[in-house]
């Protein structure tokens, strides 16, 4: 089948093709694939060498978490602008700097003999990450002809999917012939090999023509960064007065940002694109899945280690079958999504997650490998069915310039409602000290329940 006509867009731009030839294609595909790698396996292996890194820097077991939140934060609260920049000046261009930007502060976080500049390399490479994902799927849109995008769409949650599961394993294999160093210093034979084909096969996609907005860039880090913090405050239980105070601040910062986005045509935070019934609804549902997925990981090595006693070998693969099958689900979810409505396949699989998340709270008192094995799958079969349709949705409701601000909403969905999920297990386990995984995981699957909810009515959304 030959591909659709170039579609005309808004703007001072000139058509743009659907997709891309092959075989550049082929290495464009290949060149996404290895920077989401990057950034979603290196959010993930440096949990495990906490104890490690800590040890040797010289730094306190609460002092070193910073290695893993200075990360998070950057990411969290550069995702926006940075999506917002990829309209400005292309989405191409902001994939470069994101893997070049990777590439060299994994190096400096290798060469790094202190805490403080191992936080300030990974802050850095935060930024560069937030570069990657935030255009990702605004890249996928123009490599893809629109009849494959959920192809495309369902080929990144796999590659994203493996990369979270390995992760772990990735990280002890390493650390087992290797120093802590070395789990950074890996990014760069592949940050070396994507760097090349970045430049020689990403499409040039449409740009905006408007100005980049200093000042909601920075207004939209204070009111993400103090929202995280004061999120990940109260579930720790800081003192309340602080945590009152920081989402005081992110409120009234968040409302001058709305206030000044209202007025802007291609706002950073797109007011512009959550007018638009199915966006909007795509992103609550994401934000609400994404808190059910999070309380879940999050509660379940407590439920397999402190209740039921099994060791951190078997807690890691009794939990694989979750992302596995969500890495085999999401390219049959992809092909699905471009035939089918999105309402009813996002709903439809966040009903079967809610009904895994149901199953594991009522877990028997001595289950068996088998008993919780079975549970995690039909998990993931939820999850994966859900997130390739919805992700699919966000990226193509909106209008083909917006493409950047639909793909930072996107991650910056996933990220608030991963940061939410978290907080909401550290508040339950402070409420219920006895049974706070079962009410965690009943919780979690109350707000897949509610997602769904959400997701069925987007069935008329246009």
């Amino acid at each position: 089948m030959a591909d659709q006509p170039a579609a005309t867009l808004p703007g001072p731009t000139l058509p743009v093709p659907d997709g891309v030839p092959l075989p550049q294609r082929y290495w464009a595909i290949l060149t996404i694939a290895l920077g989401l790698t990057l950034a979603v396996l290196d959010g993930a292996i440096a949990n495990v060498a906490l104890p490690t890194i800590a040890r040797d820097v010289h730094a306190s077991p609460s002092a070193s978490i910073w290695v893993v939140n200075a990360y998070q934060l950057a990411v969290t609260i550069s995702l926006l602008p940075m999506s917002s920049l990829g309209d400005i000046i292309g989405h191409r261009r902001v994939y470069q700097a994101g893997l070049i930007v990777f590439t060299l502060a994994s190096l400096n976080c290798a060469l790094s003999t202190s805490l403080a500049s191992l936080t300030i390399a990974r802050v850095i490479q935060g930024f560069g990450a937030a570069g990657i994902m935030s255009v990702n799927g605004a890249l996928v849109r123009f490599i893809y002809p629109r009849r494959w995008l959920g192809r495309g769409v369902g080929l990144n949650a796999t590659i994203g999917s493996i990369a979270s599961a390995v992760g772990p394993t990735v990280a002890a294999g390493i650390l087992s012939v290797a120093t802590w160093p070395w789990l950074f210093a890996v990014n760069i034979p592949i940050g070396l090999i994507a760097i090349p084909i970045a430049f020689r096969a990403l499409p040039t996609t449409p740009t905006s023509g408007q100005r980049f907005d200093v000042a909601s860039a920075v207004m939209n880090a204070l009111t993400f960064g103090l929202l995280i913090t004061a999120i990940a405050g109260l579930g720790h239980g800081e003192n309340l007065g602080n945590v009152l105070a920081e989402l005081f601040l992110a409120v009234g910062v968040g409302f001058v940002m709305v206030a000044r986005q209202m007025a802007r045509a291609s706002p950073l935070l797109p007011i512009d694109l959550l007018r638009i019934p199915l966006f909007a609804l795509s992103v609550a549902t994401s934000v609400c899945s994404f808190v059910a997925q999070a309380m879940a990981l999050v509660s379940l090595p407590f439920l397999l280690e402190n209740t039921l006693g099994f060791n951190e070998v078997h807690t890691g693969l009794l939990m694989t079958p979750w992302p596995l099958t969500v890495a085999i689900i999401a390219p049959f979810a992809g092909r699905a999504a471009d035939r089918y409505p999105v309402g009813i396949l996002s709903g439809c699989g966040l009903g079967v997650l809610a009904a895994g998340l149901f199953t594991l709270a009522f877990l028997p008192a001595h289950p068996s490998a088998l008993n919780i094995g079975w549970r995690m799958l039909i998990c993931g079969l939820g999850f994966g069915v859900f997130n390739t349709p919805n992700n699919r949705a966000i990226i193509m409701s909106a209008p083909p310039v917006r493409s950047g601000g639909a793909s930072g909403m996107q991650a910056t969905a996933r990220l608030l409602g991963q940061t939410l999920g978290a907080a909401l297990v550290a508040l339950v386990f402070g409420l219920f000290t006895v049974h706070g995984t079962t009410v965690s995981m009943l919780v979690a699957g109350f707000a897949a329940a509610a997602a769904a909810g959400v997701s069925f009515l987007r069935t008329g959304a246009r």
